[in-house]
């Protein structure tokens, strides 16, 4: 049962049409993932559902009675407020709902509660804001980028969050784990139109190759009968017979026919100064805050052609790290040298200021005029065209072009100063899902060094051959992509509890160690302050339970077929009860080291 309906929605920009007689509609359940390029109308699209901005034509139509949570990629802030205030907005004194508000900003890592918004960076606000919607527990959640400044653990937590979600979802994400695994519905919006396919991520690939064999196999079939038609036509067919005329029309009209048109796509070609053999070399390096201690005595020697992704909890130092090693940040201790044939090009996590005002082509003008290939020189014109910028956007001012647009066009300008080192922070915020597997193939060819942070599991499984983990200030090494750091991360959890369990001295020493040096807060997840919250009355629930059972059990001692479903359901009752009472156990043993933790600080 359809409960959105999206009527004939377009949508003009200036002399652009960014949506065009687009129908489309939402049923209960569906948990929509609308992708396409950057500039095709994603934003758009979901700015008109959440109405916060009207069709030029067209009509959304909700349910009677539905309600909307709408999170857009950059929200609007008070200037005065708490965290806690601004979460809790509209909600007056509901001492429940500022509990769960609690857990949720915890789950994000936002534990200051009383800090003022104007204090928080740009991440932090995203993350607030997102805690504000999922509050509201509305009927439909429209999201607008949500992963995006989101370590790798809470896009864990927020994916968990929404597979549970009961009702309607529409997001626009470049996560393709998280649309596969969160999504059953995905529309790509292409040339103003969307095109819906009834699947995850994974689902939409296998569905958009068959639909591309299907119109590839129509185009040799409409070539193979334009070449039989045309032999005939040149032997010098006399139109005269009904039938003759019939055959010149059906050739005129196979030969006006257009060829099935391929999405359009970013070309990128490998471009990058020769590496020499040395190359970017870190001994002892520290980097500390104030009394926060980022990471401390980090040696590491760059391989040549190494690719290699740094990962951990937001403010953690990547992106500190990242800066160090580009030479714009000094460490406090340590030394660092640099090969002499070594070219950085640095990819901020932050596109860097741009003048509105200045033309596309000017801004990639000022690296470079022309940039040598494998096949030769390439125009600036040229490669903004390549990055899906129009003749006519090249002349546009800058401020004429979307968020992601202005991502694509600083990577375009970092490339075009041939680096031989790429580091790339944050490279997958507001790139779109076709740029980054351009970028993905353009890395693997990339004849230099590559250094990534990034949140988005997909394109660290993709790109890396070893990940850098930061963990309580030190960085630890693993071989592979991000799949296989999990599961070694896992397996040295899993060794270390075994040793805990088996040696009390170690588990003492663990915990004393653990309250001195861990800088992280200990918290209940979202999940767990719920079950804490409701864990006594569900044991006492299963307790009365039981006894009833037994007195059922003893009343139907004759009645074999009633006494075997009784003796069933106890069993299977004593077992959640086991559950349960163990659960008990280590939430309120969590609940003491938390308030033992508030009380030592």
């Amino acid at each position: 049962m359809s409960v959105i309906n999206i009527e004939h929605i377009s949508k003009l920009y200036g002399d652009r049409m960014v949506l065009e007689d687009l129908s489309a509609s939402v049923d209960a359940g569906d948990k929509v993932g609308i992708i396409g390029v950057n500039g095709t109308g994603k934003s758009t699209l979901l700015r008109i559902l959440a109405g916060a901005e009207e069709p030029d034509e067209g009509t959304i139509i909700f349910s009677r009675g539905m309600t909307v949570g709408w999170l857009p990629q950059n929200p609007d802030f008070p200037e005065e407020g708490s965290v806690l205030s601004y979460v809790c907005e509209g909600a007056g004194e509901d001492y429940a709902f500022e509990s769960e508000a609690k857990s949720m900003l915890n789950a994000l890592e936002l534990y200051d509660f009383a800090q003022e918004l104007r204090e928080l960076s740009g991440g932090q606000k995203k993350r607030a804001a997102l805690c504000k919607v999922l509050l509201q527990n509305t009927d439909v959640l429209i999201l607008d980028e949500p992963t995006n400044h989101l370590d790798n653990f809470m896009a864990d937590w927020l994916e968990s969050y929404l597979t549970r979600y009961k009702g309607v979802l529409l997001l626009v994400t470049h996560d393709r784990y998280f649309l596969d695994r969160v999504t059953n519905q995905i529309w790509e919006v292409d040339g103003g139109k969307v095109f819906t396919y009834p699947a995850g991520y994974s689902g939409y690939l296998e569905r958009k190759a068959e639909k591309e064999e299907m119109a590839q196999a129509a185009e040799r079939k409409r070539q193979s009968i334009l070449r039989v038609e045309l032999q005939w036509v040149m032997r010098g067919a006399r139109a005269r017979s009904t039938k003759q005329k019939a055959r010149l029309e059906r050739f005129e009209k196979l030969k006006s026919m257009d060829a099935p048109q391929g999405a359009k796509q970013v070309e990128m070609e490998v471009v990058g100064t020769r590496l020499g053999k040395k190359t970017i070399e870190l001994e002892h390096v520290s980097k500390s805050y104030g009394e926060k201690v980022l990471f401390t005595d980090f040696s590491y020697i760059f391989r040549r052609y190494e690719r290699i992704g740094f990962v951990g909890v937001n403010g953690c130092g990547k992106s500190t790290l990242m800066q160090i090693l580009a030479g714009r940040t000094e460490p406090d201790s340590g030394s660092m040298e640099w090969g002499e044939t070594i070219k950085i090009g640095y990819f901020a996590q932050e596109c860097e200021v741009m003048d509105e005002r200045q033309r596309v082509i000017d801004y990639i003008r000022d690296e470079a005029e022309y940039i040598k290939t494998a096949t030769g020189r390439i125009s600036a014109s040229r490669m903004l065209e390549r990055f899906l910028f129009s003749p006519d956007m090249q002349y546009a001012p800058i401020a004429k072009i979307s968020g992601g647009e202005r991502r694509r066009l600083y990577l375009l300008r970092v490339l075009m100063g041939a680096p031989n080192v790429l580091i790339l922070d944050e490279p997958t915020n507001d790139l779109d899902i076709a740029t980054l597997q351009v970028l993905e193939d353009f890395l693997d060819h990339f004849p230099g060094i590559v250094i990534v942070v990034s949140h988005d599991r997909y394109f660290l499984d993709r790109i890396a051959d070893r990940i850098a983990a930061f963990e309580d200030g030190q960085i630890q090494i693993y071989e592979g992509g991000y799949t296989d750091y999990l599961e070694k991360r896992k397996q040295k959890e899993k060794d270390a509890e075994e040793v805990w369990e088996k040696s009390p001295e170690s588990r003492t020493k663990k915990k004393d160690s653990y309250r001195r040096h861990d800088n992280k807060k200990l918290r209940f997840t979202f999940a767990e302050q719920k079950e804490f919250e409701t864990i006594d009355e569900d044991i006492e629930s299963l307790e009365n339970r039981l006894q009833e059972l037994e007195e059922e059990i003893a009343r139907n001692a004759t009645d074999f077929v009633k006494l075997n479903a009784f003796v069933q359901e106890k069993e299977e009752t004593q077992s959640l009860l086991d559950e349960k009472t163990e659960r008990w156990v280590y939430l309120n043993d969590l609940a003491e080291r938390i308030e033992e933790q508030k009380k030592q600080k």
